[in-house]
């Protein structure tokens, strides 16, 4: 008899432990990799079938040896077990959350003893995808182990690029503490050998751009049932294809299924759907195909929620087609508005609204260097000032050049000529001035910092949440300002201009994509409160700006809803925002209330009714919350007032495309 142990190693080195509450809501003590040492060696899944001297792999010494019992089975026996097994485990074939080194090393300690591995390491995908955070990972991790594309040549899997990385941790509330976490595991990953990587790991950059490759959806191998329990477990649908290596008919209808595979992981529900595959003569597929009741190649098993649903025997193509339409139909029903015709509401533009209008730099300059000059005198003001005169407002002027300048007659604008450390440096003189002035005096501040965060460079950089913030030092003002304001109005009309401004820097930061998924997870709380706030204002140019803003969030949040239905685009990073049922109730509450209050402008009620219709429009919330909602804040009077004379200047709306978008968003939305 021959012991058998479980070396289980941690690919996060100790970082999944210390931040994965922070960015699950839960805690998960490790991303966990394991081998089997049996016979004087240690055997895993690497870039293929890996053996080694027990602790002599590029992991070093376990974190834990597990004891699994003991074999009967003879070494020679096993080596023809592994021999058999390499043609399945194969690099190309492996995949982070459902065909790892976990899956091969059950197999192995269920044909030397009969057991399995722990449940607290074969659990952990599912644990981590039943997360918020894990379920908007789905997609990219998927696609950082992309399978080739059904008829083409296997290939072993590339270094996941940057920008799935970036994609990756940008789905998280805290991206700072995603990509340290994504980027240990990775660096392990590729070090196991499953993955081919070149020489030097590249830097791991939140912000490049997509990497303009599709995904394709993965074929699922199973070789035993607790991986079988574990796909089930973690994919809302399922379809299992039973086959073997000598199964004419299987090999007849396998591109079949690979095609459907392809097609179906894809638009709404791809990353919860898995279409897997078991060789019954591989591995414990006899003991998979078993539990199932399956005796004959080709089975196709349909799984919803974990239960069987159907079973077709035989290669029957179309029966097939039909039998997986109909698993996706009820795992994922249409939502009740893609039947609705919405030619109103399909016509608007996406594309977020920008306050692009370059200022009188030198006025600007002048403006705030005497708020300085008149504040209490410091080194540190004065250093923010020759900093900011110096050398940002030139920078600045660099990049945007005055309209009918010469440079921006030619459009030869250049790129931003800032590195991150000058970045960091003007946000630390933004720090300072912050501190020493009131709102009402950091207006011009604030503008440049408008302007310059239309540079996609600048954009990047705040989007890796810097420190110190410049974005969240100018929202905690705000919030200062609207709290105190309430009861002084004097208040309240001198910081104005601080108000406005910090709404148009805002809604240009949704002119980057990473920087708008930063806004709408870390700073969704406070913007929110200064959006609400500010759409009750008093003055109309404040009231336009949080209209655009409104629309700006409801907008990104509709391009993610389409991105689930349809797919994202090619060359496109996923959208991913993450839905909330209390917050889109207190954003549909808003806008209404502000569309009721709103006489005066015809801009600001179309701003507010697009955001209003793409609040709406695909919500998961919509028949459980916002229905009612919209009943009782009588949603549909609201919208259709305006439309009638007196309802927005004398004579109610008057542009035809816009009576047309709330004629239409009232008499199909808000019902």
């Amino acid at each position: 008899m021959a012991e058998v142990q479980l070396y289980v190693y941690d690919l996060s080195n100790g970082l999944a432990k210390q931040l994965s509450r922070q960015l699950t809501g839960r805690q998960i003590d490790g991303i966990w990799h394991t081998s089997v040492v049996v016979f004087g060696k240690e055997t895993f899944y690497g870039q293929g079938i890996d053996i080694t001297k027990p602790g002599m792999s590029h992991h070093g010494q376990p974190l834990q040896v597990v004891d699994m019992g003991e074999t009967a089975i003879d070494e020679d026996t096993f080596n023809e077990f592994l021999e058999e097994m390499r043609q399945h485990y194969t690099a190309d074939k492996y995949h982070l959350l459902d065909f790892n080194c976990n899956s091969f090393t059950n197999d192995c300690v269920g044909f030397l003893t009969g057991g399995s591995i722990p449940t607290w390491i074969k659990d952990l995908p599912s644990d981590f995808l039943s997360t918020p955070f894990g379920a908007a990972l789905r997609p990219t991790i998927d696609s950082m182990f992309r399978r080739p594309t059904p008829g083409a040549a296997s290939t072993t899997p590339q270094l996941p690029s940057p920008e799935s990385l970036n994609s990756a941790a940008s789905a998280s509330p805290n991206p700072a503490l995603a990509s340290a976490l994504l980027q240990a595991v990775a660096s392990q990953a590729y070090s196991s050998g499953s993955i081919s990587a070149p020489p030097s790991m590249p830097p791991l950059n939140l912000n490049s751009g997509s990497s303009g490759s599709a995904v394709t959806g993965p074929i699922h191998m199973c070789t035993n049932p607790s991986s079988l329990h574990s796909l089930l477990q973690s994919h809302r649908a399922a379809v299992v294809f039973f086959t073997s290596a000598t199964c004419g008919p299987c090999r007849m209808i396998e591109p079949l299924f690979e095609d459907l595979a392809h097609q179906k992981t894809h638009g709404s529900g791809g990353g919860r759907v898995a279409f897997v595959k078991v060789d019954m003569a591989v591995g414990m597929g006899s003991q998979v195909a078993g539990e199932w009741g399956v005796r004959v190649t080709p089975t196709f098993l349909f799984f919803l929620e974990g239960k069987k649903l159907e079973e077709l025997r035989g290669a029957n193509g179309p029966e097939l087609r039909s039998q997986v339409d109909l698993l996706l139909f009820q795992a994922f029903p249409p939502h009740p508005h893609t039947q609705l015709s919405l030619p109103a509401v399909e016509a608007l533009s996406t594309n977020p609204i920008l306050f692009t209008q370059v200022p009188a730099l030198d006025t600007v300059s002048a403006k705030l260097s005497s708020f300085i000059d008149d504040a209490p005198p410091s080194p540190e003001l004065q250093a923010a000032k020759q900093s900011l005169t110096t050398v940002i407002i030139p920078l600045l002027k660099t990049r945007f050049p005055p309209k009918g300048s010469p440079e921006e007659a030619a459009k030869t604008i250049p790129a931003f000529p800032m590195p991150a450390p000058l970045l960091t440096s003007w946000a630390s003189t933004t720090g300072a001035v912050t501190l020493a002035l009131p709102p009402a005096q950091l207006f011009p501040l604030v503008d440049l910092w408008r302007l310059a965060i239309l540079d996609d460079g600048v954009a990047q950089w705040l989007s890796s949440v810097p420190k110190p913030d410049p974005l969240q030092l100018f929202l905690d003002k705000a919030l200062s300002m609207l709290d105190n304001s309430a009861s002084d109005p004097a208040q309240k009309a001198s910081s104005r201009n601080y108000l406005l401004t910090v709404l148009r820097m805002l809604a240009n930061g949704f002119a980057h994509a990473p920087l708008s998924k930063i806004l709408l997870a870390a700073k969704r709380a406070p913007i929110t409160r200064v959006v609400v706030a500010a759409l009750l204002y008093d003055d109309a140019a404040v009231r336009t700006a949080a209209a655009s803003l409104a629309f700006n969030i409801a907008s990104t949040l509709q391009k993610s809803r389409m991105e689930k239905l349809s797919g994202t685009p090619p060359g496109a990073n996923p959208t991913a925002v993450a839905e909330d049922e209390e917050w889109e109730v207190e954003m549909v509450s808003a806008v209404l209330e502000a569309l009721s209050n709103e006489m005066q402008s015809e801009d600001v009620v179309h701003r507010l009714t697009a955001a209003l219709a793409f609040l709406l429009r695909l919500s998961p919330f919509y028949e459980t919350q916002l229905r009612g909602l919209l009943e009782v804040l009588q949603s549909r009077e609201t919208l259709q007032s305006k439309l009638a004379k007196g309802g927005c200047g004398e004579k109610g709306v008057q542009k035809p495309e816009v009576r047309k978008l709330v004629g239409e968003v009232a008499g199909k939305l808000c019902v």
